[in-house]
């Protein structure tokens, strides 16, 4: 499964959001996005996800940090890219919190195992 992430870097803090319950993971910590469509890239998968998910409108930068997780008979290769901006006020749809997490304490922060990995290369790029 492919899917693609977003990095929001703010005064030296990365977001983070919680999947709300009835929602697949609920409960982890994880940076939104989700699963390419048919013929999509990441960067427009992900700024499809965004709106959907946060209703914000983003501009979506490099990409920063890739890595595979295997669940069970599931193997999720996920990407992340930076966004760069973003218009509008997010909203969870999706999720029940956010949280803005200082860099030096992304990787003591509770999250899912994909996002966990990413979290390894954020710190490195943010730091």
């Amino acid at each position: 499964m492919e899917v693609s992430a977003a990095v929001f870097f703010y005064d030296g803090k990365v977001l983070l959001m919680r999947r709300a319950q009835g929602h697949s993971a609920a409960g982890g910590w994880e940076y939104p996005g989700g699963k390419l469509e048919l013929g999509e890239t990441g960067e427009q998968c992900l700024k499809r996800e965004l709106k959907e998910e946060l209703g914000i409108d983003a501009v979506i930068g490099d990409m920063i940090a890739a890595t595979s997780y295997e669940n069970g008979s599931n193997v999720i290769h996920l990407r992340a890219f930076q966004v760069v901006s973003y218009t509008g006020d997010i909203s969870l749809v999706d999720h029940d919190m956010m949280e803005w997490v200082p860099t030096d304490r992304l990787l003591g922060h509770l999250q899912l195992p994909a996002d966990a990995e990413i979290s390894k290369t954020v710190v490195e790029v943010f730091k």
